[in-house]
């Protein structure tokens, strides 16, 4: 026998004692025996312990009682099934017992059982096999009248059930649901509310039909308004309405039509109880069908104008007398109090509206303008609400409505759109003195509840209109200080205030506060010496905020800080000298110290030395030293040159160990630090101090982190310029580890740029750190070095960075500039060079530009003609670049040569072009006007060319010359599009492309003008210059929206026709003794749905995800290429708008199934089984996100396909791999499957 199995039969022992204190002990240790994953049971004790727990809970004494209940729920999951059975057969019995206390805990038991029982996504039968067990005797309990007390609990237990695992129990839905709807008119109303509940979870669960027969028994059962019945069954139906719309409103769609005039006209009943029903009814519509809803809209918003109000016992005073004094206000509401009807049910209607209001606004963007007419102005008059749960609903339907007016992301003309009258900014803007004045008494309520969505609903307002609240601010902050210095309630809405003051510091004028400052920084101040650490940490904040906004660096000061800094500085300086702080408190007592000293460090007086020393204090200790660096950048930035001289000497030693932290952010900040004290002490360092530091710096020049190797360089530069004679020591092992660096292909711009400046200062300063000839030799050594025959060894990047490098030296000193380039045209020209060597040499002349005196201009053309023909594309390639960029250096002696090269040399076409590309795009516009004629001809000519590639090039030469004069040329392009052949529109259209940049760019006006005009060609017949018009528009949508979502409702129409297989363009292909199919659309298929995936990630607000998921739907069953792009669009929609993708999820699930069931032809090639693998993990990532919607697992088809791919062990595989892959996603019980 096992010690664990000899221990549990001594426990089984004791349980039988007389002694209750025995009985319990045992049971206890029962317990925790069970809870350990380690225990495993013999077939013998299994049998024991479960008879024994069984026996346990008839016992007399309660304690043990409850105790036996919980052991049931580990003990599921450590005995067999027959032994879990046996548990719930007992239990069923017991729960029809006469004795009340053992039904009880019976039911608490078999509600135990329940919720322990493994999911059905696990696979394991058992969950299914004890509820078939269950449903039976629940049933037949539901269905006795006689005993209330064993129905509730039965009606309870088949909730959860149904709620956990509706599916699975899939052959007793049709008995389940006759046995529920009788108890719909059960004459107890606690019978029918859990009845109302378990019809919910059924209906999410069951199969169509059987949904059908559900909404039509309730649409049947529904009188007309006018027919006399019971208000408690009307009541009843209209709840379970509402729970059916809650638990599976995405089912109800088709029943809408009739279902929502009936409740509407119920509405009007005098019965609150009946009206909240209905307008959560409503709600639970509008959250699940909002297409379906759509035209009930206006109803549906005038009854919950109507009922928002509805407050038929209380008379709110006019505007006039609610300005009366405090004192009357305070006495008003106590007598109100008194007067207070518990009956009085109106605030439940009220607030059933309000979240009403809130699920309209959420699910109808497209009517937000017509919301901000009729909607807004009633939120606001109701903020007035006295019932505080009522008035917390109303602020969260106002702040909804705010957060559909926030200007979606790439909005650029967001800046100008309020001035647009009858824009829904424009509207709001109107809205925000209303909305103040009807603040103003909320902010001072003795709620905080209220004063919490006060200053919730302000934030989101400052967010989507910044600015706006600058001239209310008076009542702003007197409403904050309010909260501030009210000590009675909890620490929570002082936070809150402090949170919100800091969001106004980010979003309002500086100015607006300079008047508010002498009342207000007192209790922010209070609010840093708080003893609460939260408190004093949000208020540091604040405090530091402050100091950044009222005196900027970059500006003026136009307030005197004079009254304020010692204040500010002596409760800053109390908190950074306690030691006994929370960490967070510290961090940010350093940061707001660091604020101070650098913007007004000036003022400080005897206060900076101690202020200094205490910051280097920080430095040394260990946990606050990352604030302390950064502060001290801060104060070293400071462009108020304070003087740091008490400090450095002992600050740099400690720096420069800190670069031999492991910890990357500390090092990322010390050499920030550093590199700002270079700049502004500069020759005041201590030149000891100074070289302890650069000794550390080789070991960071490194590939291993190119940010650290950045900032390294970076002050190497500085110190270079500020202390060369510092550097003799260094510049050696620096030099060699910075060109290991140049010779990494992934080095990013910024350490290029970085690397540049430093050899520029080591060749700048007086006497020069390192000769200019040396440095040239030691960066163009491996170039020179290489085999003459080995072609470029070096990454292609490799030539770009040194010849970048070559450039900044030559710039640096402008007297060897001559004689650089010379050498560079000899070596490109000689026969001797190597590939290698003429690439750089290309590529430098390209940097260096101007080459000097009209001789070596004349053979430099001779070299780089010569270059194009030659035999390595490498070279050709870089002459083809050097040429344009010399050439954008000096163009009228280039370009007419390029121009008249271009027609020479039909042959070298493809280079030319690229020349002229480099030249347009290096140029200055203006001294490219007097050629745009002569190249705008040359390129137009060149439209029609038969290689796709030189089109390519020709368009976006096209889109650069448009860039130099855009007013005049973009119309000529707009014609050039009616008058082309289809070559040329395409190639125009693709041009037009090029025109588009993520950045705010100058023609953006005009090209919005024009872009409804270039977007007709979707109509184009041919197919190529309808893939090109996708391509611009997907360019359009993803990298600026705003130039074409006022266009959408045109474009889609279009976008959508060519998402469409069409026969005629498939043809077959005859290969030998094969045949192949051949489609043609295939291309423009794939660019539409492209299109379409870009739209999800910029204009959500403007599809309609109905019509948008038809054609997602379509894709579904495509080409495999189209397949794959809709996949990844449902995972997205999933995410983004869950509702509609619910309500069609069955349809989804057949494509995603017949994906995952295909099967590859036996004797296929390789690439064939691993292109249906793939197709198979995304379908299953697609299955994944669809199964993150709760409801969806809940779905009968869903639930037939999980069981399938439980079965099938491959595809349960891959579901598992999946699920592990997106654990960042939220986690459930192995994605319940159920």
């Amino acid at each position: 026998m096992s010690t664990a199995a000899f221990h549990i039969s001594s426990l089984l022992e004791k349980m039988t004692s007389s002694d209750k204190d025995f009985r319990f002990m045992a049971t206890s240790d029962l317990m925790s025996e069970l809870q350990k994953d380690s225990i495993q049971l013999d077939e013998d004790s299994e049998r024991k312990v479960v008879k024994m727990l069984l026996r346990l809970l008839e016992d007399k004494n309660g304690e043990v009682q409850n105790l036996a209940v919980k052991c049931l729920g580990p003990l599921v999951g450590k005995v067999k099934e027959y032994q879990v059975e046996t548990i719930v057969d007992t239990l069923c019995t017991n729960m029809r017992s006469d004795k009340e206390q053992l039904r009880d805990i019976a039911g608490i038991g078999l509600k135990t059982v329940l919720s322990e029982l493994p999911p059905a996504a696990t696979g394991s039968g058992l969950a299914t096999n004890v509820c078939r067990k269950i449903t039976g005797q629940l049933t037949s309990a539901i269905a006795q009248q006689e005993d209330v007390a064993v129905q509730l609990e039965a009606l309870d237990i088949l909730s959860d059930m149904l709620s956990r695992l509706g599916a699975p129990l899939g052959a007793f839905h049709a008995s389940l649901l006759h046995c529920l709807l009788p108890q719909l008119s059960s004459p107890r109303l606690a019978v029918r509310k859990r009845a109302v509940g378990a019809l919910g979870h059924l209906a999410a669960a069951c199969s169509t039909d059987l949904f059908v027969e559900l909404a039509d028994h309730l649409l049947e059962r529904l009188p007309g308004p006018r027919v006399p019945t019971s208000p408690a069954a009307i009541r009843t139906l209209i709840q379970c309405l509402g729970s059916v719309g809650r638990q599976a409103g995405h089912r109800l769609g088709a029943h809408l039509d009739r279902l929502v005039p009936l409740v509407e006209d119920f509405c009007n009943l005098d019965d609150d109880e009946l009206r909240e029903s209905c307008l959560q009814a409503f709600e639970a519509f509008l959250r699940k069908c909002p297409k379906e809803m759509g035209p009930h809209v206006p109803n549906v918003t005038s009854l919950c104008l109507q009922y928002i109000k509805h407050d038929p016992n209380y008379n709110y005073d006019s505007d006039e007398e609610q300005m009366e004094t405090e004192d009357s206000e305070f006495s008003e509401q106590e007598s109100e109090d008194e007067y207070s009807d518990d009956d009085d049910m109106s605030w439940k209607v009220r607030r059933a509206a309000a979240k009403c209001i809130a699920a309209l606004i959420s699910s109808r963007p497209d009517l937000l303008s017509d919301f901000h007419c009729t909607l807004a102005p009633v939120l606001i008059c109701r903020f007035k609400e006295r019932e505080e749960n009522v008035k917390a609903d109303v602020f969260t339907a106002y702040i909804v409505l705010l957060r559909q007016t926030r200007p979606p992301k790439g909005w650029l003309e967001a800046m100008e759109e309020p001035t647009q009258p009858g824009s829904n900014l424009h509207m709001l803007r109107g809205q925000v003195p209303l909305v103040v004045k009807a603040l103003q008494r909320q902010l001072k309520d003795r709620s905080v509840r209220a004063r919490q969505g006060c200053f919730s609903l302000l934030t989101e307002l400052a967010g989507v209109l910044p600015g706006s609240l600058a001239e209310h601010m008076p009542v702003l902050v007197s409403g904050i200080i309010f909260s501030l210095v009210d000590r009675s309630s909890s620490s929570t809405i002082r936070m809150d205030a402090l949170a919100f003051l800091q969001g106004l510091l980010g979003t309002e004028p500086a100015e607006a506060f300079h008047p508010h400052l002498p009342t207000l920084l007192p209790p922010v101040m209070a609010c840093v010496a708080d003893p609460f650490y939260k408190i004093a940490a949000e208020a540091l904040v604040v405090l530091q905020e402050l100091v950044r906004a009222l005196w900027p660096l970059e500006r003026p000061r136009i307030l005197d800080p004079e009254p304020y800094v010692g204040e500010m500085s002596a409760v800053t300086l109390a908190r950074l000298r306690a030691t006994d702080l929370d960490q967070e408190v510290k961090e940010r007592a350093i940061s707001c110290m660091g604020h101070l000293v650098g913007h007004l460090g000036d003022r400080l007086g005897d206060d900076l030395e101690p202020t200094l020393l205490l910051l280097l204090d920080r430095l040394r200790n260990e946990i606050t030293r990352l604030p302390a660096v950064k502060a001290l950048t801060l104060v070293a930035v400071s462009p108020l040159q304070l003087d740091l001289q008490p400090i450095l000497a002992e600050a740099l030693p400690i720096l420069a160990s800190f670069l031999r932290k492991n910890q990357r952010a500390l090092r990322l900040a010390t050499l920030a630090a550093l590199d700002a004290l270079a700049q502004s002490q500069g020759l005041s360092l201590p030149p000891s101090a100074v070289q302890a530091v650069l000794a550390e710096l080789p070991a960071l020049v490194n590939e291993s982190d190119m940010h650290v190797a950045q900032l390294a360089v970076d002050f190497l530069a500085t110190v270079t310029q500020t202390q060369p004679a510092s550097l003799v020591e260094v510049s050696g092992p620096v030099l060699s580890e910075m060109l290991r660096l140049l010779h990494s292909p992934l080095l990013p711009a910024g350490v290029l740029a970085a690397a540049e400046g430093f050899l520029q200062a080591l060749v700048g300063s007086r006497p020069p750190c390192v000769d200019y000839a040396k440095l040239i030799s030691l960066l163009t050594a491996p170039v020179y070095e290489q085999a003459v025959d080995g072609g470029p060894g070096l990454h292609k990047q490799v030539f770009h960075s040194l010849a970048r490098c070559v450039a900044a030296l030559s710039a640096a000193c402008p007297q060897e500039a001559a004689s650089t380039a010379n050498r560079l045209v000899c070596d490109a020209r000689s026969p001797h060079s190597s590939t290698g060597v003429k690439v750089l040499a290309f590529l430098s002349l390209a940097e260096v530009g101007q080459v000097a005196g009209p001789g070596p201009q004349r053979e430099l053309k001779a070299v780089l003609l010569e270059a194009l023909g030659s035999p390595s594309e490498d070279v050709r390639a870089a002459a083809s670049y050097a040429l344009g960029r010399v050439g954008a250096g000096s163009l009228p002696d280039f370009l007419p040569f390029l121009l008249e090269q271009i027609e020479a040399e039909p042959r070298r076409q493809y280079l030319l072009l690229h020349s002229l590309r480099e030249a347009l795009g290096a140029a200055q516009p203006d001294r490219l006007k007097p050629y745009a004629e002569d190249i705008w001809a040359l390129l137009f000519q060149r439209c029609e060319g038969a290689e796709e590639g030189t089109r390519g090039v020709v368009a976006e030469c096209i889109g650069k010359l448009v860039l130099v004069n855009p007013s005049f040329l973009l119309p000529r392009l707009q014609k050039q599009l009616a008058a082309g052949r289809p070559h040329t529109r395409s190639t125009v259209i693709t041009a037009v492309k090029f025109l588009i940049s993520d950045q705010p760019h100058p023609i953006d006006p005009l090209l919005k003008s024009f872009i409804g005009e270039f977007m007709e060609s979707l109509q184009d017949p041919d197919l190529n210059v309808r893939r090109a018009t996708l391509a611009f528009f997907n360019s359009a949508v993803h990298n600026k929206p705003s130039l074409v979502r006022d266009l959408l409702d045109d474009i889609l129409p279009l976008l959508y026709q060519e998402t469409k297989i069409r026969r005629d363009l498939i043809r077959e292909v005859e290969m030998g003794p094969f045949k192949h199919t051949v489609d043609d659309g295939l291309d423009v298929r794939k660019a539409a749905f492209e299109c379409m995936y870009s739209l999800l990630e910029s204009c959500l607000g403007q599809l309609d995800i109905c019509e948008f998921l038809n054609h997602v739907e379509d894709g579904l069953k495509d080409h495999y290429d189209i397949r794959m792009l809709t996949f990844i669009m449902l995972a997205r929609l999933a995410t983004l708008c869950p509702a509609p993708v619910l309500q069609r999820v069955d349809r989804l699930i057949e494509p995603l199934r017949a994906t995952c069931t295909a099967k590859v032809k036996a004797g296929s090639v390789k690439q064939e089984f691993e292109k249906q693998d793939e197709l198979k993990r995304s379908a299953m990532r697609a299955v994944a996100a669809l199964l993150t919607i709760p409801e969806v697992g809940k779905s009968p088809i869903m639930a037939d396909f999980s069981s399938q791919i439980r079965s099938n062990p491959e595809l349960a595989a891959l579901f598992e791999s999946i699920q592990k892959d997106s654990a960042s996603a939220p986690s459930t019980d192995s994605m319940e499957l159920s």
